[in-house]
């Protein structure tokens, strides 16, 4: 179990996990990729099921709607500990805390995992096992600025400079977790060669009860109309940015700084209007069509 106190990280330590390094093919913390084995090595179990995301796809919001769907929409259950606990990150590592992977295996079964890895980075067994995961894609330029915004939040993260040289670097695929095209692509081009559940940010915004329900069918469960409500409402961007076990305000702020953006910032689709020049978003388009050219995965910017 994670439990983050003030001062716990010394300064050098943020200077081990700021740092980033090409990990086959792609960008990662150093400290992260250190002692890969334990991922490369990490044993499923039959009845896991993975949430994986780029980063600031949904991740939170998924984990929470799969822990109350686990727990059969009973609020207390899903108040019992953090979200990072109740589906502990997988690759994570933090110095002098458990580690994903530690989290995991003592974690009883079933267990919710989340994961911001490219598919060929996961752990065969999940796939020995035949494990379902649930994919969800948010588009790019969205992704872009609420990463943006996780950057000058999180101390663990490198600084990412004035908003015009991220855009550039991300989409170049020049920061952590690389490239937002290859990771999309890649979990898309083998959905059906395993039991993956690819679901979009957009579609879940506009109508959060009809995925939740695609959620229910891909995991062979089912629940009531009226829990399925208590659900959508209680997984809601209004109702999650206020529970302290969903928001991360648990993290002290020199870890995760909440002081002038919050974790859970606004969870819109189409905000990327309200930072993207014209300029930039004409680069953006140019570099996205050649990105996506010869695929069927398409994305919506707004709803």
């Amino acid at each position: 179990m994670l439990k983050f106190e003030e001062n716990m990280i010394k300064d050098e330590d943020f200077e081990a996990i700021t740092r980033v390094v090409s990990f086959r093919g792609v960008p990662m913390s150093k400290y992260n990729v250190e002692n890969w084995e334990r991922m490369d090595y990490f044993q499923a179990r039959h009845d896991d099921v993975v949430i994986a995301t780029y980063p600031k796809a949904g991740t939170t919001w998924v984990s929470e709607i799969m822990d109350m769907i686990y727990a059969g929409g009973d609020l207390e259950k899903c108040q019992r500990d953090a979200i990072y606990n109740r589906v502990p990150y997988m690759e994570i590592r933090v110095p002098g805390m458990p580690s994903g992977v530690d989290q995991l295996e003592v974690l009883a079964s079933p267990r919710l995992i989340k994961t911001h890895v490219p598919i060929h980075l996961m752990p065969e067994s999940f796939w020995e096992k035949n494990c379902k995961v649930i994919y969800v894609a948010r588009n790019a330029k969205d992704v872009a600025v609420s990463y943006f915004f996780f950057h000058n939040m999180v101390k663990a993260l490198p600084d990412p400079g004035p908003w015009d040289k991220f855009v550039t670097d991300y989409m170049n695929g020049a920061v952590s977790y690389g490239s937002w095209f290859d990771h999309v692509k890649g979990w898309w081009e083998r959905r059906n060669q395993y039991q993956i559940l690819y679901l979009f940010y957009e579609d879940l915004k506009e109508d959060p009860k009809r995925e939740i329900k695609k959620i229910l069918h891909f995991l062979k469960r089912e629940l009531s109309e009226e829990v399925l409500e208590k659900i959508v409402h209680h997984t809601s961007f209004q109702i999650m940015s206020k529970n302290t076990m969903a928001n991360y305000k648990t993290i002290p702020n020199e870890l995760l700084n909440q002081t002038n953006t919050a974790f859970m910032r606004k969870g819109e689709a189409g905000d990327w209007k309200n930072h993207f020049t014209v300029a930039q978003n004409e680069m953006f388009d140019t570099h996205y069509q050649k990105e996506m050219l010869g695929t069927s995965l398409h994305f919506r910017t707004e709803i």
